[in-house]
């Protein structure tokens, strides 16, 4: 995989906007996820402050599936390297507030 060091957040409105432009590009619904996810890492992903990739294109040449889930997972701030605590148990945390 490609090397990234940071990864900058689309605004809600970009974001809304690659996901209108997927839907006219296509109706299948596993080609547009990857096109749309694609264009988003294409967006967000950075190397020394330079875009890590030329384009959607170029995350589809680059990246696995599941590779590209990992980083939209980080973009997101789940798992591992995100915000959530992966090791959270809710059904603990509700026995401990007496729910």
């Amino acid at each position: 995989m490609r090397e990234i060091d940071q990864l900058r957040p689309l605004t809600a409105g970009r974001l809304l906007a690659i996901w209108r432009e997927g839907r006219e590009e296509t109706e299948d619904v596993l080609e547009r996820s990857l096109l749309t996810n694609a264009q988003v890492l294409a967006e967000c992903c950075f190397f020394q402050g330079e875009a890590a990739f030329s384009g959607r294109e170029d995350v589809l040449e680059a990246l696995t599936a599941p590779e590209m889930e990992r980083l939209l997972e980080r973009l997101c701030g789940v798992g591992p390297s995100g915000m959530e605590n992966p090791g959270f148990d809710m059904e603990k945390f509700a026995a401990m507030q007496g729910g």
